[in-house]
């Protein structure tokens, strides 16, 4: 489970982010793009994430050996370009972003009550922090405590004219009490749902055709309540382009708390599956999602 606890840290320090932040001032992204494709890509695929995303698309997707592997190089690409784009949100810069769905964001943001958001690690979702924002709610975006200093300064700074704030996981547990005070005032909380952040409380289910493990928590905190919960995840169209996705998550509120959770998961994964077949280079887990136990 060690793995699946791990949650990933931006690579660098707060020098080299700095670097690169004055650069993407001048410099097209696509420069860097190009920079990473040759000189950062090439020796990550050397790293342990590469088999299990080479996997991923051998064994889920059933692609041939040399398909899988370049799908697998091109895997590195995006995300290598999802961490150049965020660096270059910080520099200023902006993408052209449609929205699939925001009817369905907006209604739940003029309802008095909170909702929860659910992301994956696929794209970029942290785009979504700057565009689906409003004045009636304030936004709780749950957060890796480890990320690095250099970026959650900038991730402040970005936020600090939207209504938005950032609650980071803790060992101490003490983010679910910010959570409850959230969702009691009529907030949104935005959690990912596609790892298992070190707690013994995961839920199964078949995911691309084989059984796989996703913490049971931001289920059971909608069910708890008998909240609304969108998907959300932000996906590139081009080297300067996205779209959103928003998507409600519909389960049976009357029904038994346990399957209201099961039905939760249910859709969530649902709505994964669909934007892999769309997106199958954009899934951002390196490690061994269907570890078997």
């Amino acid at each position: 489970m060690a793995e699946k606890a791990w949650a990933g840290t931006t690579f660098g320090n707060g020098l080299m982010h700095r670097w690169l932040i004055g650069m993407l001032r001048r410099v097209d992204v696509r420069f860097f793009y190009v920079f990473a494709y040759i000189f950062v890509v090439p020796p990550c695929l050397f790293r342990p994430g590469f088999k299990f995303i080479y996997r991923f698309f051998r064994e889920r997707f059933c692609q041939p050996s040399i398909k899988a592997f370049w799908n697998t190089y091109l895997n590195h690409c995006v995300f290598a370009q999802a961490v150049i784009d965020k660096f270059a949100m910080y520099a200023g810069k902006t993408f052209e972003v449609e929205i699939e769905g925001f009817d369905h964001f907006k209604n739940l943001a003029n309802q008095e009550s909170g909702f929860v958001q659910l992301s994956s690690h696929m794209g970029n979702y942290e785009i979504a922090g700057y565009t689906l924002v409003t004045e009636t709610k304030r936004f709780n975006a749950i957060v890796f405590l480890g990320e690095k200093a250099s970026v959650m300064e900038n991730r402040s700074r970005m936020f600090a004219h939207t209504n938005i704030q950032m609650i980071p996981i803790r060992e101490d547990m003490s983010h679910l009490f910010e959570i409850d005070r959230a969702l009691s005032s009529g907030e949104i909380v935005s959690i990912p749902a596609d790892r298992v952040w070190g707690s013994p409380k995961v839920l199964k289910t078949e995911f691309l055709g084989k059984e796989a493990c996703f913490p049971k928590g931001p289920f059971a905190v909608a069910a708890m309540r008998g909240l609304d919960v969108l998907a959300v995840h932000v996906m590139k169209d081009s080297a300067k382009r996205y779209k959103i996705y928003v998507t409600p998550l519909e389960y049976d509120k009357t029904a038994p708390r346990d399957l209201q959770i099961t039905q939760l998961l249910h859709s969530y994964v649902a709505e994964l599956e669909r934007l892999l077949k769309i997106y199958p280079t954009q899934w951002y887990n390196y490690f061994d999602f269907w570890k078997d136990e």
